[in-house]
């Protein structure tokens, strides 16, 4: 968005305040009736929103899809994760193994149980709050879970690849205009602007895919 809304104000777009946070307070700010014109959030918020009469039920659009990825310690070897046994055995060998205690960690943590993990790495298991890329950077630790659009823009940490198909959790991030807005027409420019070449090729830059 930082690098969107400028070219979208440029090409004779009005002018855009954007607020950025977590997904579970934003959702709760719009709730609870902030004044706003578009949210970008989970399709599964959205969606909730709209049920709730807080977003309008028309014009929402999806955006960019997010993938989980594999990273390691910039210039690390890079393990094999082509496939579901590929990836067991590369967390069963690394040393320690990192991933976020946010919406992706709770996936990736149902993940190690369900492939039979869990039990295993539980002692090398490192959680963070923040972006896994950093612990991998710093030496802490050696293999890291996380969405890639987290993971690319830490220095010193390399994405392996995203997980294996099979495996794989993607989030859809979409845009809903607010019920109460007074700059609909303005708020479906945008929206649409958001689906252009020109901005498809910064959402693929950072990690994401086009909605």
């Amino acid at each position: 968005m930082a690098e969107a809304v400028p070219l979208f104000e440029r090409g004779g777009g009005c002018k855009v305040a954007v607020e950025i946070g977590l997904t579970s307070a934003l959702r709760k700010a719009v709730a609870d009736g902030v004044v706003f014109d578009i949210a970008l959030l989970p399709r599964g918020d959205i969606d909730a929103l709209v049920r709730d009469g807080r977003i309008a039920g028309s014009g929402v659009a999806d955006i960019a899809r997010s993938a989980i990825g594999v990273a390691v310690r910039a210039g690390a070897p890079k393990p094999d994760i082509a496939t579901v046994d590929a990836f067991r055995r590369a967390v069963l060998q690394a040393s320690s193994v990192t991933y976020s205690d946010g919406p992706s960690g709770l996936y990736i943590a149902g993940l190690m149980d369900r492939l039979g993990l869990a039990e295993a790495i539980k002692s090398k298991t490192k959680l963070t709050t923040g972006p896994i890329a950093e612990l991998l950077a710093r030496g802490e630790a050696e293999l890291g879970l996380q969405q890639i659009v987290a993971i690319l823009p830490v220095k010193g940490a390399e994405l392996v690849g995203p997980l294996p198909g099979e495996l794989q959790n993607i989030i859809v991030y979409a845009a809903g205009i607010s019920a109460a807005t007074q700059q609909s027409s303005a708020a479906r420019d945008l929206i649409r602007f958001l689906a252009t070449p020109e901005v498809v090729r910064i959402i693929r830059a950072k990690g994401l895919e086009p909605g």
